[in-house]
């Protein structure tokens, strides 16, 4: 007979629980879109024309650039839907890397955003929401995507230095060498007086 008491009691009890978390994923579907994550006017920095420039060609970038700028604002769903195409983008970006940015410093960021956008892809598509997590991972896409574009910027900004020494480097042999073709010439021209 207790064994049947107690076999009750726990039955009632695994029900009761059953109910209450269905009650509460019912109550947080109806506030997932109330919740707005990220944050609207959340400022990324420009690409410098160069930048731009490779990014027009380097299509996916652009791409991810306006996923990333929708994530912030959206709603639960919104941010589900917009988390697998920043996953699928950032995945393509890291295998599609351009010769001419194919460094260290731009693949270590492109490997933090491609983490970054699959830490938010999981967070989004978990049975419970915990709307603190998504915010913080929100909040680490937007700092990975502000060093990925910094970092692009810095690469176009040194390439246009070494480029610019290079040319100064370029005038100042050609300076010399007409210097000494000038000296050369005055010294065949006191040879020959």
């Amino acid at each position: 007979m207790k064994f049947i008491i107690s076999l009750l009691v726990i039955a009632g009890f695994i029900f009761s629980c059953g109910n209450s978390s269905e009650e509460n994923q019912n109550q947080s579907q109806t506030n997932d879109s109330s919740i707005v994550f990220g944050d609207v006017n959340y400022g990324f920095p420009e690409l410098i024309a160069p930048a731009k420039e490779q990014a027009i060609h380097w299509g996916v970038l652009e791409d991810l650039f306006s996923e990333v700028k929708k994530v912030n604002g959206s709603n639960y769903q919104e941010l589900r839907n917009h988390s697998e195409l920043l996953k699928e983008y950032s995945d393509s970006l890291f295998k599609n890397i351009p010769d001419t940015l194919n460094t260290k410093p731009i693949n270590s960021r492109l490997l933090a955003l491609k983490t970054r956008s699959e830490l938010l892809f999981q967070v989004a598509h978990q049975a419970s929401i915990d709307s603190s997590k998504v915010q913080n991972t929100v909040e680490e896409l937007n700092v990975s995507v502000k060093n990925l574009i910094i970092h692009l910027n810095e690469k176009f900004q040194k390439d246009n230095i070494d480029f610019q020494r290079k040319e100064d480097e370029d005038t100042e042999l050609k300076k010399q060498q007409r210097y000494k073709d000038s000296i050369k010439n005055l010294e065949l021209q006191d040879k020959k007086v």
